[in-house]
């Protein structure tokens, strides 16, 4: 970690600067984003922004201001200007037990990263994970703190070579991988899971649609399942923090960087 900010005072021993009684720490009652720095500006941090804002809206947490979010980044990006930014919220320091008590006042920790090594410029491997994500309409979506089937799926394999894992939800539709949304090209179609009963609906992703239209790429965003995946002519995956990288191989299935992907990586970087 380079730097943290706790409700937005500098911190400079991590170890001590989390009260242990707050709810983020005994029950993920929180919201997160991850977001890239560079120049010393978050990329999209209106976007991550109104994220952050829906979740806390969710979960009924007071969100914080755009102002005091960008006075976070502000002073984060003068101490380097390139890195990972990752915010968390959560509902604050409270007494045992699930239910919170009234007039909590949410914790802010904003914390500097250094920038992760770039793996997708040649493409990745990814592999399927055998832990399921499960239904839940009420936390679809939004990137709660919650992310025990992230960590569980993540911890199934250890191989360098494979950059990341695939995600199925309990019922057998395709939703993303473990830190990333998942696009596949289906007879000339953009298409991408449309995450209604769980994933994370990532701040790329929107973008990655949004371009996909102004190209005259058609989109839909709907249930996917394994089989359709794996007769798809492209596949890749995007997160905010390493971009848009096409996907090579899942298991024995390989493919090449197709045009599609190759379109929109050229126009993200406009």
């Amino acid at each position: 970690m380079i730097a943290l900010l706790v409700n937005g005072q500098l911190r400079a021993d991590c170890t001590s600067a989390i009260d242990a009684q707050d709810r983020g720490l005994h029950y993920g009652d929180g919201v997160f984003e991850t977001m890239l720095l560079q120049n010393g500006k978050v990329r999209f941090l209106t976007n991550h922004y109104a994220r952050l804002k829906a979740g806390c809206e969710r979960l009924a947490i007071p969100a914080p201001t755009d102002t005091t979010i960008a006075g976070d980044v502000e002073l984060l990006g003068r101490i380097a200007a390139e890195g990972v930014v990752k915010l968390i919220v959560t509902r604050g320091v409270g007494g045992r037990g699930y239910r919170s008590t009234a007039a909590l006042t949410p914790s802010r920790i904003t914390s500097l990263h250094a920038m992760p090594l770039s793996d997708g410029a040649q493409g990745i491997a990814v592999r399927w994970c055998r832990t399921r994500l499960a239904r839940n309409v009420q936390l679809a979506g939004i990137k709660h703190l919650n992310r025990l089937e992230q960590v569980l799926a993540q911890n199934e394999w250890h191989d360098g070579q494979i950059a990341e894992g695939l995600m199925l939800d309990t019922e057998d539709e395709v939703i993303s991988a473990t830190a990333a949304n998942v696009f596949l090209v289906s007879e000339g179609v953009l298409v991408t899971p449309d995450l209604r009963f769980s994933g994370i609906r990532g701040v790329l992703r929107d973008q990655v649609l949004v371009k996909a239209v102004s190209l005259g790429i058609e989109v839909q965003e709907r249930a996917v399942r394994a089989k359709e995946l794996l007769n798809a002519s492209e596949v890749f995956l995007t997160s905010s923090v390493r971009g848009l990288r096409p996907v090579v191989r899942l298991d024995e299935r390989t493919w090449q960087i197709g045009p599609i992907a190759s379109r929109l990586l050229a126009a993200l970087s406009t």
